[in-house]
């Protein structure tokens, strides 16, 4: 008897963020599932940075591009807003939807993202900063000590100080903390209409999208499950990847 095909999981970032975030998660998979990440417009090389819709439809170019109709979609912070976004606009093409420690409602928004929302100031602010931590991880011994401290992989913290001492990464970073101020409320008057089975993972010690904010989505989308990880932070693609490559297989 044939195999059935595996259904493909598309892997959304969030921000900052690239493919490489979803290392640790793609190991643990395996061959039970056919994953496919992709960076988002502004991340990649050659785009530009666009608004939800925008993040969305390139999402599903990537589906096109793959000969998919269908796929489990899976977004971490920024990139669970596109993934909710995808999944109220165009519910033929999702069957599932997992949003990890999402930014995907108001209340997930705190003064910060506001603060660097701002025209200018805001860009400065963010610039310094993702240029600054790119900076103090790249001396090797640096990384290595947050990597135990933390628990991260070393090798993913080399790419990240690569990928944050780059200007690209910068004005992408300013363009989707604007996206996320401007285009969130029309992302909640949508997903009242999500029919996908979704489940929202969320850390309770999350200092970046609250538990209360994930609390409130999971009441918003109809049906939604809320799995609350204790102690969990907003690194879950890297410090928890074990739980959610369960939740993703299903």
């Amino acid at each position: 008897m044939s195999k059935a095909p595996t259904e493909l999981v598309l892997l959304l970032h969030g921000q900052p963020g690239g493919v490489r975030d979803w290392d640790r998660v793609a190991e643990l998979v395996g061959d039970r599932s056919r994953l496919l990440a992709v960076e988002r417009p502004g991340w990649r090389p050659g785009s530009r940075p666009t608004d939800l819709p925008g993040n969305a439809s390139a999402a599903l170019a990537a589906l096109d591009a793959e000969g998919v109709q269908r796929a489990v979609v899976v977004g971490h912070s920024l990139g669970g807003a596109v993934a909710a976004w995808l999944a109220a606009e165009h519910p033929e093409r999702v069957s599932r939807l997992v949003l990890a420690a999402p930014a995907a409602n108001r209340a997930s928004l705190v003064p910060l993202d506001h603060w660097l929302a701002w025209p200018l100031v805001g860009e400065l602010v963010g610039a310094t900063v993702l240029a600054g931590a790119g900076l103090a991880l790249w001396p090797e011994g640096s990384r290595a000590l947050l990597a135990r401290m933390l628990g991260l992989d070393e090798r993913y913290l080399q790419s990240t100080a690569r990928h944050l001492r780059r200007p690209r990464a910068w004005r992408a970073f300013a363009a989707d903390q604007r996206m996320l101020v401007r285009d969130l409320p029309a992302l909640e008057a949508r997903l009242r209409s999500i029919t996908a089975p979704t489940t929202i993972v969320n850390g309770s010690a999350d200092r970046v999208v609250p538990l209360a904010s994930a609390r409130e989505l999971a009441r918003t989308i109809p049906a939604a499950e809320l799995v609350v990880l204790p102690g969990a932070g907003h690194l879950l693609l890297q410090r928890h990847a074990e739980r959610l490559a369960e939740i993703i297989v299903g």
